[in-house]
């Protein structure tokens, strides 16, 4: 059964560590904590999650009226890409996120669907696959890291705030730590780096603390960020869910772990 709304009537944000595609067909404590999170969530009228893996020049939302399942994943079993999900999609909330959006342009878009940064976690929050959901891109057009750079999503993701009074639940789908260079693909019980450790619990105790400078400024948390975030994508998901964190929220940790050793799987709710 579905948690209530909060008191303010504003949805919930998630930043969920969604890993490897592996993950939609295990059972093991992540996926057993997505499962839980779906029940105790207050229901959403429409989902809308800010993909690591929709990377574009500028903004973009999907407005199809049914958004295909994109395997955008290679070199794993059969049984991944036979699974479907077949949500509806949520054109009207989408289109309100490019109406309120107004340091930044959002545009519609039909030529994407839901990747696994979405679906992969959709599959064990929402099996049924009943409720709207609408992807949000990342505007990868600069070049490089940048101070400016991060800032500018941060800001423009506080424009989205108002999706949560329109019972959007809105979920940053990446990796806080996410190093595929080094990754142990063949042990998804590796034993964590000791930097990615390192990495992991400056980020925990900085979100805990609410300081979203250094979260945003990553690299001034020491030599380790360079390993644990060499690119930005999984890493910027989470920028835009601390920013619709408003004054007096609660922060809470739903899972906690790694895979994989260079994977961190660290998930958190905000409301």
């Amino acid at each position: 059964m579905s948690g209530k709304i909060s008191d303010n009537g504003k949805m919930p944000v998630l930043f969920i560590g969604h890993g490897s595609p592996m993950n939609i067909i295990q059972d093991n404590s992540y996926t057993q904590s997505l499962s839980r999170l779906g029940k105790e969530l207050p229901e959403p009228e429409a989902i809308m999650v800010v993909s690591a893996h929709w990377m574009t020049d500028g903004t973009y939302v999907t407005c199809n009226e049914k958004p295909k399942t994109i395997y955008d994943f290679y070199g794993f079993p059969r049984e991944l890409y036979d699974i479907d999900y077949p949500s509806p999609g949520s054109p009207d909330k989408a289109e309100m996120a490019c109406q309120i959006a107004r340091k930044v342009p959002v545009e519609c878009s039909n030529q994407w669907g839901l990747d696994h940064a979405s679906w992969a976690v959709l599959k064990h929050m929402y099996p049924e696959a009943d409720i709207p959901v609408f992807e949000m891109s990342i505007d990868y057009s600069f070049n490089e890291w940048h101070p400016k750079m991060m800032q500018y999503h941060y800001d423009m993701a506080t424009e989205l705030r108002e999706l949560r009074e329109q019972g959007v639940l809105i979920i940053g789908s990446g990796n806080i730590v996410h190093n595929l260079s080094l990754i142990d693909f063949m042990n998804v019980n590796a034993k964590p780096y000791k930097w990615a450790v390192e990495f992991d619990e400056k980020v925990k105790t900085n979100l805990l603390s609410g300081n979203h400078r250094d979260l945003i400024e990553y690299l001034n948390m020491g030599e380790t960020a360079k390993l644990a975030v060499p690119t930005l994508d999984h890493y910027l998901p989470m920028i835009y869910t601390i920013a619709l964190q408003e004054k007096g929220e609660t922060l809470e940790f739903t899972h906690e772990g790694f895979q994989h050793a260079s994977v961190s799987m660290r998930c958190f709710k905000i409301e």
